[in-house]
């Protein structure tokens, strides 16, 4: 029914910048709830960003004052604007969304983008 497809990871050096997206394709009325989770080999997988149909946002601290997530809600799509790269942020990079249909809620993950930051 609804899709979550995923694109802009990619290998950058350490200090660089990339931008992931993720669009929500099908039958939507809203979407409450958009997050980027990442998950690096061998460790618990981690809240990065949240932001919320009110325009509540919240990071994780670990990507404060460089990673921006922002939402175009005409597109269904959630964006995260990551700047000032670190190695630490190498990870598989996953989108989530608790998507409205039918006055019932439903959660949706994205296929994962890898992200490689080189040092």
């Amino acid at each position: 029914q609804v899709q979550l497809v995923e694109s802009g990871g990619g290998l950058v050096q350490a200090g660089g910048s990339l931008r992931l997206s993720c669009a929500a394709s099908g039958t939507i009325n809203s979407i409450n709830v958009m997050d980027w989770y990442r998950q690096a080999p061998g460790k618990q997988r981690e809240l990065v960003a949240r932001i919320t149909s009110g325009g509540n946002i919240n990071y994780a601290d670990s990507v404060k004052g460089r990673f921006t997530i922002s939402r175009d809600n005409a597109k269904n799509t959630v964006y995260l604007q990551m700047n000032s790269l670190k190695p630490e942020d190498t990870a598989v990079y996953r989108c989530r969304m608790e998507v409205v249909i039918t006055g019932l809620s439903y959660q949706y993950w994205g296929q994962g983008t890898q992200v490689t930051v080189s040092s």
